[in-house]
């Protein structure tokens, strides 16, 4: 058909969170090291336009909730060519501990992602 798979969208969201902590100097990396883990809770996407293959994709990611156990971001995807919009889409991620288990974040991280909401 031409055009990119519906799944892919959210792997570039994922791809835009990451790279959005990384720029903001925190890992999940780092985080896993210290115990902890944000796992998505919930995503949702809407489709506006269809991406095609080797178009080139810009991610713009905004922190947009914060709270003790969990952090909501969102996504606009555009053609990073022609600026049209291709999706826009929202995920939740919950903290936890190295069993699974939802635990409020340390206080560092919080602050640290606080200070870079949108």
């Amino acid at each position: 058909m031409q055009v990119v798979y519906h799944s892919n969208y959210l792997i570039w969201c994922e791809v835009g969170r990451t790279d959005f902590m990384r720029q903001h100097g925190m890992s999940y990396s780092e985080m896993e090291k210290d115990g902890i883990g944000l796992t998505v809770s919930e995503y949702s996407v809407r489709l506006h336009a269809s991406a095609r293959y080797d178009d080139l994709v810009r991610i713009a990611t905004t922190l947009t909730d914060v709270r003790s156990r969990q952090v909501t971001f969102e996504y606009l995807l555009t053609n990073a060519n022609t600026g049209e919009r291709l999706a826009t889409a929202r995920t939740s991620l919950v903290s936890i501990s190295r069993n699974g288990r939802p635990v409020a974040m340390p206080a560092d991280v919080r602050a640290r992602l606080e200070a870079v909401r949108g």
